[in-house]
């Protein structure tokens, strides 16, 4: 008896892989983005992948080559980008980074279902920790010495120089563990505010270092805000810790002559937008929301000012279907493909590792359907 798929099917298929919509990109990736940075319309929307542990799984390298070998880091980033047409660059970042250069430990993945280096230890044990941790020098820092190796790499290749900063909230509480700080911050709010001043200098320091080195006109600093999520703190606490601390550092930065930031407002943020939305981020800076911030509501906020990067739900991604994927990829376009100041398309949040390769192409896909600029 001979198998027959059913009509449906096959019309879904039709609706999702026709080509009808495609065309010829007029622009380069530079071009493209120039083209955003100077408030023009670009031939078609742009996409980043915000990926780092699926470049490794795409490039055939253990996870965690992206966060020890910076060569094959910038490579296998390279590659994927290349293969899945986006317009972002290589970066290096994982958020325990903080606590490995303060002088914790910390384990690579071993694991493909682990993303990032996890903590082993964290540099502050104790109250009487707090007092005596010192803010280190950024040139012998661990990490920091592999994300200036893999920004060197490219300056030589001409790509983008992205590098992470972090933000003073998050890289405190992987000072001392995140349940921890909220803690203090309840209890001994002295010992909180402590590492937050430690933080934000830290930050400051690893700007001035990038700054030095490449020239501020050159590079773009990545600020990722996972603990400020209203999941883990209200937005009192945010206006009370995290606020303060992130709009000093966010204008010393410009103040160094570095032209924009581009900031990720991870998870669920809605509630901290009044005050995220009085953070300098520079001329046309990025604002990345994850996918329980609506895109409205980002452009609502933000889009005036700056470019809004987003916010396919990276767990869709991962676990979902192709067609829902692209349904999801689609709705972003069409929500914010007109945004005032410019529109990226991105995963909400960094892609899963092991994120079927072909859901990771239906953004692409959406765009070559939907993105294009008339």
């Amino acid at each position: 008896m001979r198998w027959k798929r059913s009509q449906p099917y096959f019309k879904r298929q039709r609706d999702m892989t026709g080509t009808g919509n495609r065309r010829q990109e007029t622009m380069t990736t530079r071009e493209r983005m120039k083209a955003l940075a100077l408030g023009q319309r670009p031939d078609r929307v742009p996409l980043t992948l915000s990926a780092l542990g699926f470049c490794a799984r795409i490039a055939g390298y253990p996870i965690a080559h992206i966060f020890d070998d910076p060569e094959k880091s910038f490579w296998a980033q390279v590659w994927t980008q290349e293969m899945y047409g986006s317009d972002s660059g290589p970066s290096y970042s994982f958020s325990m980074s903080i606590a490995w250069d303060f002088g914790g430990g910390i384990k690579f993945p071993t694991s493909r279902w682990q993303q990032v280096p996890e903590p082993e230890r964290f540099p502050v044990e104790s109250e009487a920790d707090v007092i005596r941790l010192e803010v280190p020098d950024v040139k012998t820092a661990p990490s920091i010495q592999l994300a200036m190796e893999l920004s060197r790499l490219c300056q030589q290749h001409q790509r983008p120089i992205m590098f992470t900063i972090g933000s003073p909230f998050t890289w405190a509480g992987n000072l001392c563990g995140l349940d921890q700080l909220c803690r203090w911050m309840m209890k001994k709010p002295e010992l909180a505010h402590r590492l937050l001043r430690l933080s934000t200098d830290f930050c400051l320091q690893i700007a001035q270092y990038w700054v030095d080195t490449f020239g501020a006109q050159r590079v773009t600093p990545l600020v990722p805000t996972p603990a400020e999520s209203n999941d883990v703190i209200s937005p009192k606490q945010f206006e009370e810790f995290a606020f303060p601390y992130l709009k000093e550092l966010c204008e010393k930065v410009l103040a160094m002559g570095v032209r924009r930031f581009y900031c990720h407002y991870c998870g669920e943020q809605n509630l901290n937008l009044p005050y995220l939305a009085q953070i300098p981020l520079g001329k046309a800076g990025f604002v990345s929301v994850g996918h329980q911030v609506d895109l409205n509501t980002a452009i609502k906020y933000f889009g005036d000012k700056y470019i809004i990067v987003g916010n396919v739900e990276p767990a869709m991604i991962q676990n979902g279907t192709p067609q829902q994927v692209y349904e999801l990829a689609r709705q972003c376009i069409e929500k914010a493909k007109y945004a005032p100041s410019g529109f990226i398309l991105c995963p909400g949040c960094e892609l899963p590792p092991m994120a079927p390769p072909y859901n990771v192409y239906m953004l692409k896909k959406a765009i070559n359907d939907f993105g294009w600029y008339d």
